[in-house]
C-alpha cells in the first residue's frame, strides 16, 4: 500500500552540558564538562496514507516538533528511518523541499519587508512554477482565505491571522503532495480559524494532499482529523481513529430519554445501566465504563430507541479535550 509518510523506529537524542552552580562549578564544567543525553523522540513508528489528515498530539515537550523537523529534513535522526513521498528527507533535502509544504505557527517563510504579493512571486521563481499555474493557485487560495484584500501589504504589518493565511498559501504554491502544520492556528480568532479549517478540508478532500498536523486545539482535531497519533516523552503511546480513542478513554457518556409512557417499566440493557429515573425521564450510562465491550454512545442510543417508545432523546458525551486528557493520564501511568 502506498504511503505518503513512513516512519520506522525514528529516534532523536540531544546532548547537553550540565552547568554546575558557582564559580568553582563553572570552572569544573569548562575543564571536565558533564554531558547528559535527552531523548526527545524514542523509537516511534507510524504511516500516513495519501489524502489523509493525521493529528500528531501530545503535551508540551512530548517530541512533536522534533518529529516534524526530522520529517522536513531540518534535523537528522539519531537512529531509525523516515520517508516522505518516497524521499529520505534528511539525505535529499532539496528534493524533499519540493515535495512538502510546511507552516510553523510562530515563524514565517515570507519576506518581512516585502508585500505579500512579492513574496509569492519570489517563491514562484524558487520552485519554478509556471506563471499561469501560479495565478490559478493564488485565485483558488484567495477564494477561501481572502488574501487579495491585504496581499499588497508588507508582511511586518499583517495581523497574526493574515500572516498565517499567507503562510498556508505560500506553503502550497508549488503544489506539494505532503504538508506539515505545526500549531498553525495558535493565537487566531475563531473566524480565521474556521477559514483555515475550511481551507485544509478542501486541500485534503478535493486535492488529495497528505497533512500532518500538530495542535493543542481539540476542536480543530475533531473537525479535521479522523486519526490521531499520541506521543508522550518522545514515545508513541496511541495510534488510532477518533472513534477508537473515544471508546477507550471517553466512555463517560449518558443517554437521556423521555418515555412516551411514564409508567413503562425500565430495565438495564446489555452493557447499559439505568442511572436514574424521574417519571418519564430516564438516564442511561455504561455499565462498565472501562470494560472492553462497553457500548459506544451511538450503540446505546440505538438500543434504547429499539427497546422503548420515546418522545425525545439527548446525548451527554465527554468532549474530545476530556478524552485526550484521560489518554495523557493513562500514558503517564504506563
Amino acid at each position: 500500500m502506498t504511503r505518503s509518510i513512513e516512519v520506522r523506529g525514528l529516534s532523536r537524542t540531544f546532548h547537553t552540558t550540565v552547568r554546575r552552580p558557582g564559580l568553582a562549578g563553572t570552572l569544573r564544567s569548562l575543564v571536565n564538562p558533564e554531558r547528559v543525553a535527552k531523548h526527545a523522540v524514542s523509537d516511534i513508528t507510524f504511516d500516513v496514507a495519501p489524502g489523509e489528515l493525521l493529528a500528531l498530539l501530545g503535551p508540551n515537550g512530548a517530541g512533536k516538533s522534533t518529529t516534524i523537523k526530522m520529517l522536513t529534513g531540518i534535523l537528522t535522526p539519531t537512529s531509525g528511518e523516515a520517508r516522505v513521498a518516497g524521499v529520505v528527507p534528511y539525505q535529499e533535502r532539496e528534493r524533499n523541499a519540493r515535495n512538502i509544504g510546511a507552516v510553523f505557527g510562530q515563524r514565517t517563510q515570507l519576506w518581512w519587508d516585502l508585500p505579500v504579493r512579492e513574496s509569492f512571486s519570489i517563491l514562484r521563481d524558487i520552485y519554478e512554477v509556471p506563471k499561469a499555474e501560479h495565478a490559478t493557485r493564488l485565485g483558488e487560495f484567495d477564494d477561501i482565505l481572502e488574501l487579495s484584500s491585504f496581499w499588497d501589504t508588507r508582511v511586518r504589518h499583517l495581523s497574526l491571522g493574515q500572516r498565517v493565511r499567507c503562510d498556508l498559501a505560500a506553503a502550497l504554491l508549488h503544489d506539494p503532495p505532503v504538508v506539515f502544520l505545526d500549531e498553525p492556528t495558535i493565537g487566531m480568532d475563531v473566524v480565521v480559524k474556521e477559514q483555515v479549517r475550511e481551507f485544509l478540508r478542501h486541500q485534503v478532500e478535493e486535492r488529495g494532499r497528505t497533512v500532518l498536523l500538530t495542535t493543542h486545539d481539540m476542536t480543530e482535531v475533531e473537525r479535521l482529523a479522523e486519526r490521531v497519533v499520541l506521543i508522550n516523552h518522545g514515545r508513541l503511546v496511541l495510534d488510532g481513529s477518533l472513534d477508537e480513542i473515544r471508546r477507550k478513554f471517553g466512555s463517560t457518556w449518558q443517554v437521556r430519554a423521555t418515555l412516551a409512557d411514564a409508567h413503562t417499566e425500565v430495565t438495564a440493557l446489555p452493557g447499559i445501566a439505568v442511572l436514574r429515573q424521574e417519571g418519564p425521564q430516564v438516564v442511561f450510562g455504561p455499565e462498565s465504563p472501562d470494560g472492553p465491550d462497553s457500548p459506544t454512545v451511538h450503540q446505546a442510543l440505538k438500543a434504547v430507541i429499539e427497546r422503548y417508545e420515546v418522545t425525545g432523546v439527548a446525548i451527554d458525551e465527554a468532549d474530545l479535550e476530556d478524552v485526550m486528557r484521560a489518554a495523557y493520564v493513562h500514558a503517564e501511568a504506563v
